[in-house]
């Protein structure tokens, strides 16, 4: 067994920049690279595009990710731990193996699935509650149910000598925490273990939250080069410890700020943070800056794993209609705002919900205080929830009807339509969830 492995973070969400990842992978001087790609809303999109072509569900950005990193991957011999699979895992595996091929490069990759419970959910709809509302799950016009798991299959995935894990939902942490039980042997059971994993994992997985993109406000918390922003690793050490750094020469900062944001993003109760694999407790976690861009991190805890799996539920919520307008020059806001007038007159009985914004002054806050203020410049959005496509777009029309219809000088008129995908989450038994491990070769 090794006593430290080095493990980097190329990716925090789906659309995330690529250069980072690459760099990581090749000079990272890297054990494992993890490309953490999915969120609640992301897997439900997935999901839908699955539907669509059963062809596709997969990252959108697997063929260009792996394309580029492969052959770092495999000279440095790194291996690529990710949960692009999204929904469909198995084809995203195939794809990989048809880029190797490409490349003729030898390699085996790993598909994990079984985190679609979608058929389980529907079955049991009517005596399933979400955690958010309390309402049954058959009240729902749900299209995806993905159960949240482990690293037991990671794990066993590990064991064969893939060198790409692809993965569905796994919780965050976990996709990290596996290769520390399987280079160090840990016993899943040692829950304090589990839970010192389990922190090094969550501060690694929001890649360039660590290293100082999310940190920075230009003001009070100023960061170097974010244009050039690196991506975090952690040397990770047997007994559970680790230091989080990035490469030298990428822009960011590592350090306690950093990291103790991190530490607490997303974090409700640190003393029991639930995963499937442990519940962590944070409070005993210490964090130390041991050199430039360097935090060493210990301490930390756990108990008991969960008998419940999250399961992040998918349904058709709504058609989201939107329309906006700009104005400029003499008496801009208020042009903008016998626009708006126009506007709620006009469709305020058809549509219950009508937000209206003038952004640049109170969009992100929806405040309703007067504003004693003469903009050169504002435009309008208003929006809007219809019951179909056809009832949302026209929130749109009415606002490109302003072109003539007054006031003057209006411009740069836009409108959407989008189908509006919920999320609501739930709690099932955990061992319902039989998760596979399914091996490709180039």
């Amino acid at each position: 067994m090794k006593s430290k492995i080095r493990i980097g973070c190329g990716a925090g969400f789906s659309g995330d920049r690529i250069e980072p990842a690459i760099i990581l992978a090749e000079k990272g001087e890297l054990d494992y690279l993890v490309l953490e790609c999915l969120a609640e809303r992301t897997i439900a999109l997935a999901q839908k595009r699955k539907l669509l072509d059963p062809s596709k569900g997969y990252d959108p950005l697997l063929e260009k990710r792996i394309t580029t990193l492969l052959p770092h991957l495999v000279k440095n011999k790194t291996r690529l731990i990710t949960n692009m699979g999204a929904a469909n895992p198995i084809t995203a595996a195939q794809t990989i193996i048809g880029i190797a091929n490409q490349q003729n490069i030898k390699i085996k990759v790993a598909a994990i699935t079984g985190d679609d419970v979608l058929s389980i959910i529907k079955q049991q709809a009517s005596s399933i509650m979400d955690t958010e509302n309390g309402k049954p799950l058959s009240a729902y016009n749900i299209i995806s149910a993905n159960a949240y798991m482990g690293v037991d299959a990671i794990v066993e995935a590990l064991q064969t000598d893939a060198q790409i894990i692809i993965t569905g939902r796994v919780a965050d942490p976990s996709l990290f925490l596996a290769a520390m039980i399987h280079e160090f042997g840990w016993n899943t059971n040692d829950f304090d273990l589990m839970g010192k994993g389990t922190v090094i994992g969550h501060l690694l997985e929001c890649a360039g939250q660590v290293t100082g993109g999310y940190f920075a406000d230009g003001v009070h918390k100023k960061v170097d080069d974010l244009d050039k922003l690196g991506h975090p690793f952690a040397d990770v050490f047997a007994d559970g410890s680790a230091i989080i750094s990035k490469v030298e020469g990428t822009g960011g900062v590592v350090n306690l700020q950093t990291a103790k944001e991190q530490l607490l993003y997303e974090v409700m109760n640190p003393h029991e943070y639930f995963t499937p694999d442990v519940i962590a407790d944070f409070t005993t976690v210490h964090l130390k800056e041991s050199g430039k861009n360097k935090v060493q991190v210990s301490g930390g805890s756990g108990k008991q794993k969960p008998n419940t799996y999250k399961a992040s539920i998918g349904y058709k919520a709504y058609y989201l209609g939107e329309g906006e307008i700009s104005y400029a020059g003499q008496a801009a806001y208020e042009r903008a705002q016998l626009a708006a007038d126009i506007l709620q007159k006009r469709l305020q009985n058809k549509f219950k919900d009508l937000r209206i914004d003038f952004i640049g002054i109170n969009a992100l806050h929806n405040s309703t205080l007067d504003y004693n203020i003469s903009p050169y410049e504002i435009r309008l959005r208003i929006a809007a929830k219809g019951t179909t496509e056809g009832e949302a777009a026209l929130i749109g029309e009415e606002v490109e009807a302003l072109y003539t219809n007054g006031p003057a000088g209006g411009g740069g008129a836009r409108k959407y339509v989008n189908e509006v995908i919920g999320i609501v989450s739930t709690l099932i038994d955990r061992n319902i969830i039989s998760p596979q491990v399914t091996i490709f070769e180039s």
